[in-house]
């Protein structure tokens, strides 16, 4: 029997991965079953070359579980090691400078463990003590037992050891008994293990007998050796791929589309990517692309290796170029992730246009499906809206769908305003803004429709990539505001008549929460309708963004702006002017003569100013024309007081009122019920 001391250069590597590997311990599993499948497959490649001539066999991986002992046990039938081995590979360990890295990267267990080697002695993570009982696969190899209790020091002894390869035991420490559990272990080995290249065995097939489950002779291999993404798309079905995928997402939807990975230059990538059925919250599925190095399970954060768009897709990316124990500030600076990343995002554009040119038809029923995820690519990576833009889609309100170019080609004749810009309409609700929409489509225009989560944020990009393309909502303004081919004449109303109209429908509008309404007054043509209620699309743009995005939470909290358009051509709204003329002129006329003397006053000793400095006007001239600014102020609202006087007892314009806002959703509550009552009344 040999003993001695671990060769470290710091004082004590146990306490160490104690405490610094702790929050990750459950890797320990994947570190030892790797190494026994490493060491299985350095044994095929032996045999293959004639370094070994004896019978492979059977060479699966066995993992036990004694309950009773408190051990797991890692077995394998590959190359083991000789005593002299034990000593290089376990005993010495390259631990310069340990201490600082591991201050620096205390929190890290995979950057620890890939810095120093450290993959054996993760097993000190769970375990009070290890045994490592060995024999090398060379002709008359003496088999040996290495043991360590968590201290530097370990005994190294010849023992009996009737077969080749490696038992490395683990004696499980008071704290980590979770993982003499079969059902963790075996969620473990699924998580880290199942897509391993040699069979891994953990215990016994189990059946049913006489009601409950007994242990058959038959191993239980949790692994599938030979994976979709390791075969030849050739030989595979879409069957194969759909299977898989329910494999890995048992409780997804099917998959709509997916790309079959095979790079072998400038760097090693293989892999299978889905393209699922996205839901409306982009962040519950990201973590669902699973990240391999040679069939070991690394991690499913791949942010950093995929463009972040790209991790609203599921499957499987397996590189031998990323070291099974990374690191993020790994991920963020390796030259080689960065060329996987730009690898895979021209796979999935140029797989999104291949179905786009084959199939047009099967894409277009899957727009909507997709739609969330281009969308997202185009606003996160430059590079990929370059690529997209070929085959992304806009939808009008009929169904239609067409590429930007086409769409361009469609509407450029119509829709060209004079100065030259192409005016896209949108809507966000085809059922809300129906009448809207209708306006538009009479005037021979199409209106789009963009009601997707980031539409809104669309918008923005398009205008800026999009030369002389202007996007308005069709509930913007009125419809002849909103695309303006020539500058009209129309006949406005007289200043004093406006005031009259805009002050009687003001005074009557609701108080609505976080709403402002502004009234208008303009000749829209007998056709159109008496009023239009629209929304300004900067604001309203403005607070669609503030929605997904906290850092223009400001705009969130202004209220909504609208602006009541009172059309003075029709019929409606020239009646109730016509009735608030008549039924306030008696009123009004002495508040007018007032107002017209007091004016006077004012402008004449505005005009006696002109030619003044302020310190040369006498203070009493000053104090008059102040006392001036306050009694016509009190006019003026003496002449709004008398309009919503007239506005309160006339039906008509409450109705209209009511109507308009009926139309757009804003009618509720005691507001539409009494709008119901009045209904009935004046049917009757």
């Amino acid at each position: 029997m040999k003993t001695g001391n671990i060769g470290v250069t710091t004082e004590n590597i146990f306490p160490i991965i104690k405490k610094f590997l702790y929050s990750d311990h459950e890797i320990f599993l994947r570190e030892l079953v790797s190494n026994a499948v490493d060491a299985t497959q350095k044994l095929k490649t032996y045999a293959m070359k004639g370094d070994f001539k004896g019978e492979l066999g059977d060479l699966t991986v066995h993992v036990s579980l004694d309950k009773e002992a408190g051990t797991i046990t890692i077995s394998d039938r590959g190359i083991g090691m000789t005593a002299e081995e034990i000593d290089k590979y376990i005993n010495q360990i390259a631990f310069s400078g340990a201490n600082d890295f591991l201050e620096k990267y205390k929190n890290d267990a995979n950057a620890i463990i890939g810095h120093f080697g450290l993959g054996f002695y993760s097993a000190f993570m769970v375990a009070k003590s290890v045994d490592i009982v060995t024999r090398s696969y060379r002709d008359e190899a003496q088999a040996v037992k290495w043991s360590c209790d968590g201290s530097p020091e370990f005994t190294l002894e010849e023992v009996e050891k009737a077969d080749r390869g490696t038992d490395i035991i683990l004696h499980i420490d008071d704290d980590c008994k979770e993982f003499l559990e079969e059902s963790r272990l075996s969620a473990l080995l699924t998580k880290y293990c199942r897509f391993l290249p040699i069979s891994i065995a953990f215990g016994k097939k189990k059946d049913w007998k006489d009601g409950k489950q007994v242990e058959t002779d038959e191993d239980n291999i949790i692994n599938d050796t030979t994976p979709l993404w390791t075969r030849t798309p050739s030989e595979l079905t879409d069957e194969d791929y759909k299977k898989f995928y329910r494999d890995l997402y048992p409780m997804s939807d099917e998959p709509l589309f997916w790309i079959h990975l095979n790079v072998d230059y400038p760097f090693n990538l293989t892999g299978v990517l889905y393209f699922p059925k996205i839901k409306s919250n982009i962040d519950l599925q990201k973590n669902k692309i699973q990240l391999y190095c040679n069939q070991v399970y690394v991690t499913d954060s791949v942010e950093g290796i995929v463009p972040d768009f790209l991790t609203l897709l599921h499957g499987v990316i397996d590189s031998p170029d990323i070291p099974l124990n990374v690191s993020r500030s790994y991920l963020q600076s390796d030259s080689n992730v960065k060329k996987i990343s730009t690898y895979i995002t021209k796979k999935v554009a140029d797989r999104l246009n291949g179905i786009f040119k084959d199939n047009r038809k099967e894409f277009e029923e899957k727009w909507n499906d997709l739609k969330l995820f281009i969308n997202y690519g185009m606003l996160t990576e430059e590079s990929f809206y370059d690529k997209a833009k070929q085959f992304a889609l806009f939808t009008d309100t009929e169904g239609k769908h067409f590429t930007y170019e086409e769409y361009k080609e469609l509407i450029k004749g119509e829709q060209t305003d004079k100065e030259g810009n192409l005016i896209y309409l949108y809507a966000t609700d085809r059922d809300e803004q129906y009448t809207y929409i209708e306006a538009a489509q009479q005037k021979g225009y199409n209106v789009l429709l963009f009601d997707g989560q980031l539409d809104t944020a669309m918008l923005n990009l398009y205008e800026q990539k999009m030369e002389k393309s202007r996007f308005s909502r069709v509930d913007a303004d009125i419809i002849d505001n909103l695309i303006v081919k020539e500058d009209k004449q129309r006949v406005e109303l007289p200043a004093e008549e406006k005031e009259m109209l805009t002050a009687a429908f003001k005074s009557q509008m609701p108080e609505v929460k976080k709403t402002e309404f502004h009234v208008d007054a303009q000749p829209l043509g007998n056709s159109s309708a008496p009023i239009i209620i629209t929304q300004s699309e900067y604001m309203r743009r403005m607070k669609e963004m503030a929605a997904i995005n906290a850092g223009m939470s400001f705009y969130g909290d202004m209220p909504d702006m609208y602006t009541l358009i009172l059309n003075t051509d029709h019929p409606l709204i020239q009646s109730v002017l016509t009735a608030e003329k008549e039924q306030t002129a008696d009123s009004l006329r002495p508040i007018n003569e007032e107002t017209a003397t007091l004016k006077a006053r004012e402008e004449a000793l505005e005009a006696s100013h002109k030619s003044m400095k302020d310190e040369e006007i006498p203070s009493a001239e000053k104090d008059e024309l102040s006392d001036l600014h306050t009694k016509i102020h009190e006019q003026s609202h003496k002449r709004e007081a008398i309009f919503a006087d007239f506005a309160k007892d006339n039906n008509v314009l409450h109705q209209l009122i009511d109507l308009a806002l009926l139309q757009n959703g804003m009618l509720k509550g005691e507001a539409l019920s009494r709008f119901i009552k009045r209904s009935v009344e004046m049917i009757g």
